[in-house]
């Protein structure tokens, strides 16, 4: 009789029962039926398909966009026990020979493959002579052109449905609104697939975002205050950018490593190596970098630059605290990268409708930043998802104080307007300050009626103050690339004293209350359980390094945390902890059962 997919789950993958949607999802895939799955990251999507995969007969085929996404997948799937492998441009000729014969003799249960060679007439007529369990299509947002990651490759998939009818499909991904769902359905054809869609929400992630006045520094002081010796990321816009803040990481005394399209390969390679293999590097990296990356334990994700969508944060974002520990989202956010996003939208040579869906999911973006709500409550409001005040960002730990920002937004308006819709914030500023800058003298600007009429409010009030006036609208950054700023079709009505408008006060950066050390990461109750906590933690580094590994294919910090404070005696103490399944058992109790020991010993 075959296993049941709660055994596999047991047996195998060392949990003892499944979460939200996933036992539904499982059973409907098993049973043939196909399904469009929206989970969050380190949700559990992918046992969505591996325990159908081995439940049913024949080799289940993983469509996935990325080559370490599928080393990484294969290798904590070997160390299960389960037989996977991976084809793609990495493999020799000779091992790419191999893996095709044991597809042909039934020999493997997984095999992951990139959609270019999924693609190929070649690898068709493999898979006919074959018997295919299911194909997985990974990254499922990457077939939209309404999504944040669009892959022209992808928009191939639907002949899958065409070539094996009875061979059923599951597309997943962690990011898609409503029309990027439509279009995922649309494309891959799976109108008479059921949608799955489990809850969005990442309560171990603490959102926070605050206005940029030295990003390097502030993000400096964030590392150092929350963040110690953790793994984590840092996106920047540019590779310029990427290069610098690495370079100033590294003088500062962090493990930081660079990550752009524009470095070699081998050098791209050899980072992302680093970062997965080793504890406390900290990648400074473009968009190129993270997705599929299945590193569990990173612990925060740092945007020095608006990412391009709530979509691409949510998944940017979502590449922190996998293993369900605390982990944080921290945003800095200035005026001028509203200006610059508009800027590269409008210079792109994308179709007028898609400049459109790209400025509204900017609007979206920017009202996230300057919103006085919940941060986690705007965020998944933006996927159609319900959600109360988190308590888990920086709005609810320390709630934005408004207030009614009518007459300076009249001042602001007016300022734009009387120095002639040509200039950037910062000398627009400088009028209302009464500045007496070179350029105000040389224009005259002294002699505007919106000359030194702001002086109630510090500059930095006023660069709060015209970040939201822009980003509901009212104030209009220039496209050209100039950064000068126009008057938005709306602001007539506040001109006049038509239509009131309430802004939020600028808060300190960080408040008194909140400037605990919060990363949360391990919560143990006592010393002595943290100090196992590293012994673990190094026996686990020296495990991995003699195998070639990742870390965390061998335990996650989850395990060793729980195998901290359970401080097990015996193997069979040891199978009860999760992530813990027989192969596991096998292969690593011995090992981690003595430092377990050993800790003992020493504090009797």
């Amino acid at each position: 009789m075959p296993a049941s997919p709660l055994d596999i789950l047991r047996r195998v993958f060392g949990f003892p029962s499944f979460r939200g949607q996933q036992a539904e999802i499982i059973d409907h895939v098993i049973a043939g039926g196909e399904a469009l799955v929206l989970m969050p990251t380190g949700g559990g999507k992918s046992l969505c398909y591996q325990i159908p995969a081995l439940c049913r007969d024949g080799v289940a085929i993983v469509v996935s966009p990325l080559i370490a996404l599928m080393q990484d997948q294969v290798e904590a799937l070997r160390q299960l026990g389960v037989r996977a492998a991976a084809l793609n441009s990495a493999a020799s000729f000779a091992e790419a020979g191999r893996i095709e014969g044991a597809m042909r003799a039934g020999g493997l249960d997984l095999v992951y493959v990139a959609p270019e060679r999924l693609m190929t007439e070649g690898f068709l007529k493999l898979l006919g002579a074959c018997k295919p369990a299911l194909f997985a299509i990974d990254e499922a947002h990457c077939v939209s052109q309404w999504g944040h990651d669009f892959r022209p490759e992808y928009l191939q998939l639907g002949v899958l449905h065409e070539r094996f009818p009875d061979v059923p499909r599951i597309a997943l991904t962690a990011t898609a609104d409503g029309p990027t769902r439509q279009d995922i359905v649309e494309r891959l054809k799976l109108a008479d697939g059921r949608i799955f869609v489990a809850g969005l929400d990442r309560p171990n992630i603490r959102y926070r975002v605050v206005p940029k006045r030295n990003a390097k520094t502030q993000l400096l002081d964030f590392i150092a205050r929350d963040h110690k010796g953790d793994a984590g990321i840092v996106y920047c816009m540019t590779r310029a950018k990427v290069e610098e803040t690495a370079s100033w990481l590294v003088a500062q005394g962090l493990t930081a490593l660079p990550y752009h399209a524009g470095l070699a390969t081998e050098l791209r390679q050899r980072h992302q190596a680093r970062f997965i293999k080793e504890d406390g590097v900290t990648v400074v990296a473009t968009i190129a970098f993270g997705m599929g990356i299945d590193k569990p334990d990173v612990r925060f994700v740092a945007h020095l630059d608006l990412p391009k969508s709530l979509e691409a944060y949510y998944q940017e974002t979502g590449r922190a605290g996998r293993d369900g520990l605390a982990a944080q989202a921290f945003l800095i956010y200035g005026a001028g990268d509203a200006g610059r996003m508009r800027q590269l939208i409008e210079g792109s040579d994308t179709p007028d409708r898609q400049k459109r869906i790209e400025r509204q999911k900017l609007d979206a973006l920017l009202g996230y930043c300057e919103t006085t709500d919940c941060r986690r409550e705007v965020l998944l409001r933006y996927f159609g998802e319900a959600h109360q005040p988190c308590g888990n960002c920086d709005i609810c730990s320390n709630p934005a104080a408004s207030f009614d920002g009518t007459e300076a937004a009249q001042k602001a308006l007016s300022a734009v307007y009387r120095t002639g819709q040509r200039f950037g914030m910062g000398h627009v500023i400088d009028v209302l300050l009464g500045g007496a800058t070179e350029r105000i003298r040389a224009l005259g600007h002294e002699q505007l009626s919106t000359y030194g009429i702001g002086r109630e409010h510090s500059r930095r009030t006023w660069q709060s103050i015209f970040r939201q006036l822009a980003a509901i609208g009212l104030l209009v950054p220039d496209t050209a690339g100039h950064g000068g700023l126009s008057l938005g079709p709306d602001c007539r009505a506040v001109l006049k004293g038509e239509r009131r408008i309430r802004l939020r006060l600028d808060p300190d950066e960080r408040p008194a209350r909140e400037r605990r050390r919060e990363r949360g990461t391990l919560a143990i109750a006592e010393d002595g359980d943290q100090t196992l906590f590293q012994a673990l933690r190094a026996r686990r580094l020296a495990l991995a390094q003699a195998q070639g590994v990742p870390p965390y294919v061998i335990f996650h910090d989850s395990t060793l945390v729980e195998m901290a404070r359970a401080k097990p005696r015996t193997t069979g103490e040891f199978a009860h902890l999760p992530g813990v399944g027989e192969a596991k058992l096998a292969r690593y109790a011995r090992d981690f059962l003595a430092v377990v020991a050993a800790h003992s010993e020493k504090r009797q």
